[in-house]
Order: C-alpha cells, then sequence, then structure tokens
C-alpha cells in the first residue's frame, strides 16, 4: 500500500468525502452569492468552503489538504478579502460617505438585486474561509508538534 493511502481515515470516509466535497464547497459559493435574497452571506458561506477543505484534511491527512489549498494560497485569500473588503468601503467614501452603495439596486429579490452587498459577501467569505482554514492548520501543526515532543 502507498503511503497517501496509509495517511487519513479508513476508505469509507475517504470515498464519502471524494463525493461530497464538492458538493460542500459548491453549497458554500452558493450561500455566498444569494445571500442578500436568502439567510446566509459572505460569514456562512466562508464558513462552509473552510469546512470543505477541513473535511478533505480530516479524512486524507494535511498533505493531500495542502496540496487543494496551501497555507500561502490561504494567506493570499486571506488578505484578498480584507482588501477587497476595504477597496468596497473606500470606493463609497469617495461618493460621499463609507461604504456608499455605487451600483444600482436592479429589481427587489433577483440575484443583482442588492448593489454593493454580493461584492461585500464575496470579500467576507475570503477572509472568513481563509482565516478560518489557517486556524485549523495552526490547530493541527499545534498538536503535531505536541505530540512528536512526548
Amino acid at each position: 500500500m502507498s503511503k497517501e493511502h496509509e495517511k487519513g481515515m479508513s476508505l469509507i470516509v475517504k470515498t464519502i468525502t471524494r463525493l461530497t466535497v464538492g458538493l460542500i464547497l459548491l453549497y458554500g459559493i452558493y450561500i455566498v452569492f444569494h445571500g442578500h435574497v436568502s439567510p446566509g452571506g459572505g460569514f456562512a458561506g466562508g464558513v462552509i468552503i473552510a469546512l470543505s477543505f477541513i473535511h478533505l484534511m480530516l479524512a486524507y491527512g494535511r498533505e493531500v489538504a495542502f496540496r487543494k489549498l496551501s497555507k500561502a494560497t490561504a494567506s493570499v485569500f486571506e488578505n484578498l478579502g480584507a482588501i477587497l473588503f476595504l477597496i468596497i468601503a473606500l470606493l463609497g467614501f469617495a461618493g460621499g460617505y463609507f461604504f456608499l452603495n455605487f451600483i444600482s439596486k436592479g429589481e427587489p429579490f433577483r440575484l443583482f438585486s442588492a448593489g454593493i452587498i454580493p461584492l461585500c459577501n464575496i470579500a467576507i467569505s475570503l477572509k472568513v474561509g481563509a482565516g478560518l482554514f489557517a486556524i485549523f492548520v495552526a490547530l493541527v501543526l499545534l498538536r503535531l508538534d505536541g505530540e512528536s515532543k512526548k
């Protein structure tokens, strides 16, 4: 058996993870993009997106999860989310006050009906998703370092 198959959980858990992780990621993206029309938004969607990568890490081990989303890439996404959120706020500030809605509101209850709110949701989801993944990675690495010292 290869090294990759030895790490992680059982074959059943790995198979279920392989079948569901894409659906979890897609559901998180759906929550982000429809957060202004239905319950959800950037924070909830970001948590769900992070959980899809955490699910991979738990089932297959950290090496497989790092191949999908490395620590450096997570840091870039987290910083990008913060910068994007600040840019949206400052673009509104240029129009008169902080977070001024500079995009037309469209028709109520339609996907493109909330001005800057979907953009803010995307920025928040990047920040929250990457941040939560980074926190989990730090906890995993801290635990592994603690176990190796024993």
